[in-house]
């Protein structure tokens, strides 16, 4: 009898080194939409999140969803990297309170925790939309926790609305003079172009002026000179603001500007290139995704001007499928556009997109890749 023994081995060794070159790409691999494990096989829990490098580790810090809702009952979750591939859970950072009436209280919301260092004072300070517990997203808050180390723990500090009082930078006399002529109770119908005019006009910043502006999608950036900004969606997200912190990074310093004012942009992300400064956004249709918005200025306080979708490939006309998070820098004139993939039915499964930033003609482009590596 004919053995084929020989030939058997030949296929099955082709086989494995098949499989095993495979799992050594999909091990080394950034692969966008696809369930993405931890160091204890466990899909990564940190959504809307953002990253910081420091001393020669990455720590990427986002919400912990549960599987059947998107409210806070675990915290703001931490793990690390030094390859951006494999991550290990650091744990939760920022852990809710049991106590009630805490303003983050378990069942809160708590919505794209970012975090910076800063040099001065040896601290990281992480900051996040909150809205308190039971009130749906009527709180519109930012919240601020503070560290000694980047994984944690994290020490509440406080939260409230922004810049109270305070007029943008931009408002000089005469854009005051108009402002000070609304009336909320004459712009009751909503969307009509006399309403439009006069949001962009202030209306809804003389509305919030007394109590402090709206605070709702947020990140952090931190400039070339150390200076730190807080970019967040304001004026029932019609409005992105740019608010300068103050030194320790814990406070605004009540300076602050409108980006696109009545143009709807949420999920800002941003980064700068060569003095050039560019911030990629998303428009407000809830959970669901839409084309990506894209802005750029030669200084941070403007004037921005729009670009059209940076995005190319597949589902580009909805990001992809996703949302803008983060823009994470690498150096060398490189940087990953970070997005998540929501899945409100099944919070805790929301997936990631991470893609690399490619420029044409001085402009910033995200193309699709199945696989990539960074």
């Amino acid at each position: 009898m004919t053995t084929h023994f020989p030939y058997i081995r030949a296929i099955l060794l082709v086989l494995l080194s098949t499989l095993s070159i495979h799992m050594s790409a999909q091990d080394s691999d950034i692969r966008s939409g696809k369930l993405w494990l931890d160091d204890q096989g466990q899909h990564i829990n940190a959504h809307g999140g953002g990253i910081l490098q420091h001393n020669g580790t990455y720590y990427w810090y986002g919400e912990h969803k549960s599987d059947h809702t998107s409210n806070a009952l675990v915290g703001v979750t931490c793990y690390s990297s030094t390859d951006l591939i494999h991550w290990h859970n650091c744990g939760v950072a920022l852990s809710m309170s049991d106590r009630p009436g805490s303003d983050i209280e378990r069942g809160c919301i708590i919505e794209r925790p970012k975090v910076i260092y800063n040099h001065r004072t040896g601290k990281f300070c992480m900051w996040f939309h909150l809205e308190l517990k039971d009130q749906g997203y009527g709180a519109a808050r930012y919240g601020v926790a503070v560290s000694d180390r980047p994984e944690g723990p994290f020490e509440f500090l406080s939260s409230q609305r922004a810049n109270p009082g305070q007029w943008p930078t931009e408002f000089d006399s005469r854009a005051l003079a108009i402002a000070d002529t609304l009336h909320i109770a004459r712009y009751q119908q909503w969307w009509t172009p006399d309403w439009y005019r006069a949001v962009e006009c202030g209306l809804f910043v003389k509305r919030d002026l007394e109590g402090g502006q709206m605070s709702r999608d947020m990140t952090l950036y931190v400039d070339d000179d150390g200076k730190a900004y807080h970019i967040y969606s304001s004026e029932d997200n019609l409005t992105l603001h740019i608010a300068l912190l103050t030194d320790d990074y814990l406070h605004h310093s009540d300076r602050y500007t409108r980006v696109a004012p009545a143009g709807h942009n949420e999920a800002p992300a941003i980064f700068k290139r060569q003095g050039t400064y560019w911030m990629i956004t998303s428009g407000c249709t809830g959970w669901a995704p839409n084309a990506a918005r894209m802005f750029s200025a030669p200084c941070i306080w403007g004037p921005w001007t729009q670009h059209p979708n940076p995005c190319i490939g597949p589902r580009a006309d909805k990001t992809f499928g996703g949302q803008s998070t983060f823009i994470l820098p690498l150096g060398n004139d490189r940087w990953i556009f970070m997005a998540d993939i929501w899945r409100p039915r099944h919070p805790s499964d929301a997936r990631y997109i991470w893609l690399p930033i490619d420029f044409e003609d001085d402009k910033p482009v995200i193309r699709w890749c199945d696989e990539w590596h960074p």
